[in-house]
């Protein structure tokens, strides 16, 4: 922010020190719309996406490949049962030793097992053989097979070597009992890697195709906008003096849609902002030249306006001390011209001030308190409690019912011409307790709706054409020094403005000093 101010003083002409070599740095860096964002030397959103894809994409090869594995070899091993279940049929049904060895032979190589045995009962039969049943190395039980025990058992044949023997049992052809078969694992792991290899490249053909088009649509739909939004955002931050081109509120209705949008809003409003912020420069450098000059003008006006005071003419006695009063109000905020601007406030010099006659101060200050032949064309009515007094700064109360007091004017001044029983400015004053209210009221046209949300805005609330908005904003600033503040009434005939002015807490230890010192 204070490097936006720096460049906004250095637009406006204002002084800086660092100035020269702000605007060396910045001179011919014209931001372009269309100019490529910096890469960044880390993972862009590109590769993130690119990097987030790949590895879905390989976990979904593990999830589909694995218990596919797993499923082949319980399918396999399923068919050499189904089969062993149909020569049981056979074998038990012929009566012992009936069955050539040929056809023992070819009934064990359409199981593709070495052995095939059934039990019933209690009873234990080996059908056929084809030679000596060898060591069984692994069990298998098919009857009930639990998933997680399925995969383990898949990687486990994967893994194993060559020639082990394992020992599989399954349900019987009929009634209760099992049949089990004995056969070398090794063709069946060796079926399991031509399928895990076939299921591997048809997967990864497939996947390959799934990712590409998901990433060059999010690329599209996503990665795209926010590289556009992006390149906008780097060209705005480089200079935002300058106006970025508006392409137009994009159409999307979704979150991308709604962040660039916000972001059109928000270059507007930034822009319009730095616009007011430079316009202030350039006046605060303007006010900082003309403040030196007028400063000693009006210290050769007081001292004319001292002269005069020894004149003895009663019309000359009359507005002298006026006169110099004014002088030296002008002269005080000649000294506080630029403290809107750049810094703060003085603090306010609290006092219990009478109410009364700094409100018919602000009336003669107006011209409003002339009667007869010289009465005014606006009327002015106070009604004020009876010695009522306000615990605030005199000069600074002044300036706030000063100002409202001319905005009341003004306002009422456009419908020349006037009628001092229909155009009225109304000060009322009372208290609450330990709060002092202060109402300036108009019969006027009011205040117009457009100007309200900005009203106590510089450069922003004034309600009138070629007003500069500086008089609430002041009135407001003021009244916050004192802990208090200001409104605008609403539901009322014209504009009423309420100041409420808190008495400062009482410090108990200097009241009790002061008392027992009297």
């Amino acid at each position: 922010m204070e490097d936006r101010l720096e460049r906004l003083n250095d637009a406006a002409g204002l002084p800086d020190s660092r100035a020269a070599s702000d605007g060396a740095r910045r001179a011919g860096t014209t931001p372009r719309l269309g100019a490529r964002a910096p890469i960044p030397r880390h993972l862009g959103l590109s590769g993130k996406l690119l990097a987030f894809t790949l590895a879905f994409v390989l976990l979904a090869e593990v999830l589909i490949i694995v218990p596919a594995v797993a499923s082949f070899r319980v399918n396999w091993l399923s068919d050499r049962l189904a089969a062993a279940r149909t020569a049981a049929l056979v074998l038990d049904a012929a009566p012992d030793g009936m069955i050539p060895p040929q056809l023992t032979r070819e009934l064990l190589g359409s199981v593709g097992a070495i052995t095939v045995a059934l039990k019933r009962d209690d009873t234990r039969r080996l059908l056929a053989s084809s030679e000596m049943p060898p060591e069984v190395d692994l069990h298998v039980d098919l009857r009930d097979v639990d998933p997680l025990q399925a995969v383990s058992e898949a990687f486990d044949t994967l893994a194993a070597s060559d020639g082990r023997i394992i020992r599989v049992v399954g349900n019987p052809p009929r009634g209760d009992g099992f049949v089990e078969i004995v056969l070398d694992e090794t063709p069946l792991r060796k079926a399991m890697m031509r399928f895990t290899r076939n299921i591997l490249l048809v997967s990864l053909v497939i996947a390959a195709l799934t990712g590409a088009l998901v990433y060059l649509g999010l690329a599209w739909m996503f990665v795209r906008p926010m590289r556009r939004l992006t390149q906008r955002m780097i060209a705005f931050r480089e200079n935002p003096a300058v106006p970025v081109p508006v392409l137009g509120p994009p159409e999307r209705m979704d979150e991308i849609g709604l962040a660039e949008r916000e972001f059109v809003v928000m270059q507007q409003q930034i822009g319009e902002t730095l616009q007011q912020k430079s316009h202030l420069a350039a006046l605060g450098l303007a006010v900082s030249k003309i403040n030196h000059d007028l400063r000693n003008l009006l210290a050769s006006v007081q001292l004319i306006s001292d002269r005069l005071a020894d004149i003895q003419d009663p019309a000359v006695q009359r507005f002298a001390p006026k006169l110099e009063a004014a002088l030296d109000r002008a002269i005080a905020y000649c000294q506080h011209t630029l403290a809107y601007g750049r810094a703060q406030e003085p603090p306010p010099e609290r006092r219990m001030v009478p109410l009364g006659p700094l409100v018919a101060e602000v009336r003669d200050t107006l011209g409003l308190g002339g009667t007869g032949e010289e009465a005014p064309s606006i009327g002015w009515v106070a009604s004020i409690e009876r010695g009522m007094k306000v615990d605030a700064d005199p000069d600074q109360l002044f300036r706030v019912l000063l100002n409202l007091s001319r905005n009341a004017m003004e306002a009422l001044s456009a419908r020349a011409p006037n009628d001092p029983i229909r155009d009225q400015i109304r000060i009322t004053g009372r208290r609450e307790g330990t709060i002092a209210i202060i109402e300036v009221a108009d019969t006027g046209p009011g205040v117009p709706e457009r100007a309200r949300a900005h009203l106590f805005e510089a450069f922003q609330g004034s309600a009138r054409r070629g007003g500069t908005g500086l008089g609430l904003a002041i009135a407001a600033e003021l009244m916050q020094a004192h802990g208090g503040g200001v409104q605008l009434v609403p539901g009322t005939i014209g504009a009423t403005f309420q100041l409420r002015v808190p008495d400062r807490p009482v410090d108990l230890d200097a009241h009790r000093a002061a008392r027992s010192h009297g």
